[in-house]
C-alpha cells in the first residue's frame, strides 16, 4: 500500500542508495593508503578470475552477501530527524522534517591474495590483516542530510563539509570486523563459479545504515486524505472502520503526535514534535 503525503509535503532523494559503492571504496582506498613494505603496492581487484601475467600482486575484494542486520529492529513509522538549524532566519528553518528509520546492512567480503610464489602471497595476507584490524571506522565524516530542496547539509544545520569535525556533530560510521563466516568448502564455490583458482582468503563484515528519503512539510495541524492510498470502496471502508476503532481507544490522539500518520481518511493529525515521547 502507498501512503499519500500531503500536497504541501516534499520528499527529498533517498540519502543512502549509494552507501554500499561508498563502502566497497572505502574499503580498497584504506588497503592502498596503508601499503608500507616498498614498491608498488598490490593491484585491488574484484574479478576472482583475474591472474597477472607477471610478478604483479593482487588483493582480491569481493563482495558476496548483503543483508538486513537483524539484531537492530526499528519501524517503519516517520519519525523527526535529528538535525537542527543553528540559524533561525535561514528558509530551510521554517519546515518540519522527517524521516524513517535508516536499514541497518551487513556487507559481507571475501579478501582473498596472489603472487607468484606462495611465500609473497602469505606475506601480503599477513600484511591485509594487520591493515584492516586497524580499520575501526571504515567510514567516519558527518552525516550528511539531504533536504527536498536539493541542499546537503550537518546535523547543524550548516553546508556539508565531509572535513568538518565538531563533538556536536551527528557522525557517520562503518565498522569493519574480521570473521569466519565461510566454510572452506564454501570458498572454493565461489571461486569454481568463478572459474578462478583457490587461493588463501579472509571474510570480513562492514556494518553500514542505508538512510531514506527526508520528508518536510509545515508544523502544525494539516489535513490530510489518506483515502487515495487504497484502492477499493472495501479496503477504504475497512481501514475507516479500524481507524475509528483506533480513536477510541485511551491515549491513541497523544501517542500519535509527532507523528505522520497513515490512517485512511481525511482527518487532521497534528504534526509538532512531541519531544517526550521522541527522546525516549
Amino acid at each position: 500500500m502507498e501512503k499519500i503525503l500531503p500536497s504541501n509535503y516534499m520528499r527529498g532523494p533517498v540519502q543512502g542508495r549509494n552507501i554500499i559503492g561508498e563502502v566497497t571504496e572505502s574499503l580498497h582506498k584504506f588497503l592502498l593508503d596503508g601499503w608500507n613494505l616498498g614498491g608498488a603496492p598490490p593491484r585491488i581487484e574484484e574479478d576472482l578470475a583475474f591472474v597477472p601475467k607477471d610478478r604483479e600482486e593482487v588483493v582480491y575484494i569481493f563482495m558476496y552477501r548483503a543483508i538486513h542486520n537483524a539484531a537492530l529492529m526499528n519501524s517503519k513509522r516517520y519519525r523527526l530527524a535529528k538535525f537542527e538549524f543553528e540559524d533561525d532566519n535561514d528558509p530551510d528553518a521554517n519546515h518540519t522534517y522527517w524521516e524513517r528509520p535508516p536499514l541497518y546492512l551487513e556487507l559481507n567480503y571475501l579478501i582473498a591474495v596472489h603472487s607468484k610464489f606462495r611465500s609473497d602471497a602469505e606475506r601480503l595476507l599477513g600484511w591485509t590483516m594487520t591493515r584492516l584490524h586497524e580499520a575501526s571506522h571504515l567510514v567516519y565524516r558527518p552525516r550528511r542530510y539531504m533536504l527536498p530542496s536539493g541542499r546537503e547539509i550537518d546535523s547543524k544545520g550548516r553546508d556539508w563539509d565531509p572535513e568538518a569535525y565538531d563533538e556536536d556533530l551527528i557522525m557517520e560510521k562503518v565498522s569493519l570486523a574480521l570473521v569466519d563466516d565461510l566454510t572452506v568448502g564454501d570458498a572454493i564455490n565461489f571461486f569454481t563459479i568463478n572459474e578462478a583458482p583457490y587461493r588463501p582468503y579472509l571474510t570480513y563484515k562492514a556494518r553500514c545504515a542505508m538512510e531514506g528519503a527526508l520528508v518536510a512539510g509545515p508544523s502544525g495541524p494539516v489535513d490530510v486524505d489518506y483515502s487515495l492510498a487504497y484502492s477499493d470502496a472495501d479496503e477504504v471502508a475497512r481501514a475507516q472502520q479500524e481507524d475509528q476503532d483506533a480513536a477510541e481507544t485511551p491515549g491513541r490522539t497523544e501517542n500519535q503526535r509527532g507523528r505522520i500518520a497513515a490512517r485512511p481518511v481525511r482527518r487532521t493529525t497534528h504534526v509538532e514534535p512531541n519531544k517526550d515521547s521522541d527522546t525516549k
